[in-house]
């Protein structure tokens, strides 16, 4: 079903079933009010009731006495993600914000794993919980020391907004990377451990809170996700866009829940009553609490146009089941009340649910009391958990060819290696969106020159830019800084408030402007809020067209000869980068003068710059004429698809792409540098699926990488020489062209992803090679099962190659003879597992009897009798010699289900 965009004539309120005009029932809402309020005042004239800090009594107990002494305008404050503190009921300010994708985001340093699409590719539950309880290992301790620092501002609670469960159903979407990919299989199973491991429980408190977003139907396009309406089959919507979120809330028991910004068949998704009070919590018995994606409660008014008025559009969010607004809308909640629109009855159900939250969290307990906030800030980017990183980079890289074996690489056989390409050396493509701060990233360029030390000799070129008029940007060195009286860097004047005023409280020199701030950026005066101002020269030293850029999370502003340069209040998604194009000369001085303020934790400021645009490609061939072998690393990053952009460009549009190749000036490079007859490896940075037609045929090897986090070079360096047997699976189908997809803006699945393509991909879901081989056999099946009864399959893996390696044993199912249309196979089950040479092991799958159903052409839930093949291996069935990986197997076995049964949960 295509979205759609049109607007809508506002509709009067529904109650019961039955449409009243706002006017008939205004006098009855403000008398409600005006009683409401005398009951409040008569309530505070008594002595306040702290017996919510006892512990002996329970939590809901404990929030019924706070939230029950709280007027009207105190709960609605506590509704927004900006909470201010309560001082006379002791009610601390507390900010919901928080982010932890791929590890702590935006809060200073933080271990980095591979963003949610590469990790996907491990198809390692395992992994994906010890990557949990490392991120909330890490939010604990510095939600704690935010606190013992006065700082409870964005981004230090216990909340997080993470993960992002969406399908992948197109790779245009360009926040596709910060999903599990484009099954609904495998996203519910590794979302589900990685918010156990956030959340976790001493049986008493929760560690932290993790988000399933963006319920429910919700995959772009970005620049229409604030107006567009999306309807979809009951077959789709329970088949492919629900089960991740079932599944987290009903087994991994996540205690958050975000609306997305789009409407459902007419609702907004952040204020729908049957999403969110209906399925969520009727049918599934979601307990926790629901929050709008940023500016959606907004939306519903100036968006959508549900609502004629800001308070009906808090209304309707908070009847539709939404209990916190992300951004401020719900300051009209106190109007809806007054108005009739909402009863303060309702407001007090969300506000007892986000202060259930916060009690079950221990926020109103003393930190000895609870054992989480035991956990020391020194294991923040520790030695353990950077190995881990390393360890999961490892195990998210997919090797997709490997002609004649030219992989693993000899150390000891390799004199002379060029490295090439726009992201061999740029820390940015390894982190993709939503990241903390690594302290050591290790780029590629990096994890080469680590690995072959004094042994090989290694050269580097960027070759091109990474796409048409946009470029690699990175701190400017301090050789081409000069003070007024000639020395090396920038004057720089620090101030303890945001505007520049007074005396500094710091004068030096900075040698560049490339800061991150954690907790004291200078001193004990400068911490949260401060601001500074750079002056000086600045001298390039050659004449062309520079690109300069602003990075920072708040407002930071460069002025070149008078030429401003902005990213203004530094809003996240778009603000944090603002960049523009000056032709210098070479030599010359020009006037620099930078300033910047901070108001939060964190405080980033960074100027930088790309040199003249002058293609290197000729510089590349040369490299790789005089070496033995091309590392050649292209793809995109973070700033050219993602989140609601400003990046306009032959490709991609405001986050999203419009084309699925590589773009052309890299494809040229990497044409260019295989014509020298030397050998070239391949590695594909990118968070979506690449139409890499030309380079599948004809470069010698290609990886995978993604976006692979912190230490996505030393990974790629092991996968490369053999320190690391490769055995990631792609968790996408990579198309050989956008003309093979459905339009973007159409929700059905027929077309879409490897359960409904009846193309032929570039590469299959699923797909990866070995530097070992597998096979299969013994493979046991029972004949016949009755409808309701679980289905048990076993099969024995055996490790033939000559190296140790992990498999990734995959079970797809097909329904031969359903009643109605049904995925040509689907994902049933999974495992990753390890085999030295030799070495045998026999595997073991339970399919449960849901795994079996279907959604009916009358929208049950039903079980058919009829026969299933199931296909088990180390990839899917089904596809020609050329898209089958030679280093594993798949067999086939089949069976019948007796009867039929219908099942009551959609």
């Amino acid at each position: 079903m295509k979205i759609e965009t049109k607007e809508e004539t506002p509709q009067p309120i529904i109650r019961s079933g039955v449409s009243f005009p706002k006017w008939k029932y205004l006098g009855m809402g403000l008398l409600i009010y005006l009683m409401a309020g005398i009951m409040r005042v008569n309530a505070q004239d008594g002595t306040l009731d702290f017996s919510f800090l006892d512990m002996e009594k329970n939590f809901e107990e404990r929030v019924d006495i706070l939230v029950d002494q709280m007027s009207l305008e105190e709960k609605v404050s506590q509704m927004m993600n900006a909470s201010p503190a309560i001082p006379r009921l002791k009610v601390p300010e507390y900010n919901w914000w928080n982010e932890c994708l791929h590890g702590v985001a935006r809060a200073g340093y933080a271990t980095v794993f591979p963003q949610s699409i590469s990790v996907a590719a491990s198809f390692d539950k395992n992994l994906m919980k010890d990557i949990g309880s490392v991120i909330s290992d890490e939010a604990r301790a510095k939600h704690h020391e935010f606190i013992r620092n006065g700082k409870r501002g964005i981004y230090t609670g216990l909340d997080f907004w993470s993960p992002n469960i969406n399908i992948f159903r197109d790779p245009r979407w360009g926040r596709g990377h910060e999903t599990y990919g484009e099954d609904p299989y495998l996203t519910g199973e590794l979302a589900s451990q990685f918010i156990e491991g956030l959340q976790d429980s001493d049986g008493k408190y929760l560690k932290t809170i993790a988000t399933s977003k963006h319920f429910a139907v919700h995959s772009g396009p970005e620049p229409l996700r604030h107006t567009f309406d999306v309807d979809v089959s009951d077959r789709d919507l329970y088949e492919t866009y629900l089960p991740a979120f079932r599944k987290t809330v009903k087994e991994a028991k996540v205690y958050s829940i975000m609306g997305a910004y789009n409407r459902f068949r007419g609702e907004s998704c952040s204020g729908h009553d049957f999403l969110l009070n209906q399925l969520l919590r009727e049918q599934w018995g979601f307990e926790g609490y629901v929050v709008s994606d940023c500016g959606a409660i907004q939306d519903i008014h100036t968006g959508h146009k549900i609502a004629s008025t800001a308070a009906e559009a808090a209304a309707i969010g908070v009847s539709g089941g939404c209990d916190l607004n992300c951004g401020n809308y719900y300051t009209h909640l106190t109007e809806a009340v007054a108005e009739g629109l909402i009863s303060e009855e309702e407001i007090d159900i969300a506000v007892k649910r986000l202060f259930l939250a916060r009690f079950r969290l221990g926020m109103f307990d003393p930190e000895e009391a609870v054992s989480y906030a035991q956990i020391p800030f020194g294991i923040v980017c520790s030695e353990a958990h950077n190995t881990l990183a390393r360890q999961a980079a490892q195990k998210s890289m997919v090797l997709l060819k490997n002609q004649k074996n030219l992989l693993p690489l000899s150390v000891d056989k390799i004199k002379r290696i060029a490295v090439i390409g726009p992201n061999a050396d740029n820390v940015e493509s390894l982190l993709g969106n939503y990241h903390g701060i690594p302290k050591k990233p290790v780029t590629f360029l990096d994890g080469i020159k680590h690995k072959v030390g004094p042994k090989a000799e290694v050269l580097y070129t960027e070759g091109v830019h990474p796409a048409e008029g946009f470029y690699n940007l990175k701190p400017i060195p301090s050789a081409y800084f000069e003070t007024e009286d000639g020395r090396q860097g920038l004057k720089a004047s620090y101030y303890d408030n945001l505007k520049w005023e007074g005396k500094p409280v710091l004068e030096r020199v900075d040698d560049q402007i490339d800061f991150s701030w954690e907790h004291q950026p200078i001193s004990k005066d400068l911490i949260d809020n401060f601001s500074v101002k750079w002056e000086g020269y600045l001298v390039p030293p050659a004449s062309g067209r520079y690109e300069f850029g602003v990075f920072s999370k708040r407002g930071m502003k460069i002025r070149i000869d008078g030429k401003e340069i902005s990213n203004g209040s530094g809003t996240i998604h778009r603000g944090r980068y603002a960049t523009d194009i000056l032709s210098l000369e070479g030599g010359k001085k020009y006037k620099v003068e930078v300033t910047f303020f901070s108001d939060e934790t964190n405080a980033i400021a960074q100027m930088l710059w790309a040199m003249p645009d002058v293609s290197k490609i000729d510089e590349a061939v040369a490299m790789a004429k005089s070496a033995d072998l091309a590392v050649v690393v292209l793809g995109l990053s973070q700033r050219l698809e993602g989140e609601s952009m400003d990046v306009v460009t032959p490709g991609f549009d405001r986050g999203d792409r419009t084309a699925i190749t590589l773009p052309a000036q890299q494809e040229a490079l990497l044409k260019a540098v295989k014509e020298t007859g030397k050998p070239v490896i391949l590695v594909l940075n990118a968070g979506s699926a690449m139409a890499i037609n030309w380079a599948k045929e004809n470069v010698d090897a290609i990886i995978s990488a993604g976006y692979p986090g912190e230490e996505g070079g030393n990974a790629l360096a092991d996968v490369v020489f053999g320190d690391y047997n490769p055995a990631g699976r792609l968790p996408i189908t990579y198309y050989q062209s956008v003309e093979d997809l459905p339009p973007f803006e159409d929700y059905d699945m027929k077309g879409r992803t490897y359960r409904y393509f009846e193309g032929k991909p570039l590469y299959p879901f699923g797909y990866g090679l070995s530097y070992t081989r597998f096979s299969y056999k013994d493979l046991e099946v029972p004949a016949k099962v009755n409808a309701g009864d679980p289905v048990q399959i076993s099969v024995t893996v055996t490790n033939i190659g000559s190296r140790a390696g992990d498999e990734v044993v995959q079970l797809y199912l097909n329904d031969k003879e359903a009643s109605t249309m049904r995925p040509i196979r689907q994902l049933e089950g999974f495992q990753r597992i390890h085999l030295k040479p030799g070495e045998s092991k026999v595997v073991n799958f339970t399919l449960s009897a849901r795994q079996l159903s279907m959604i009916n052409g009358e929208s049950k839930r039903v079980i058919e009798e009829g026969v299933f093949s199931i296909h088990v291996g180390g990839e899917q069935p089904g596809f020609d010699g050329k898209l089958q990986a030679e280093t594993t197997e798949v067999v086939t076995g089949e069976f019948q289900v007796i009867g039929n049964q219908e099942l009551a949960d959609l």
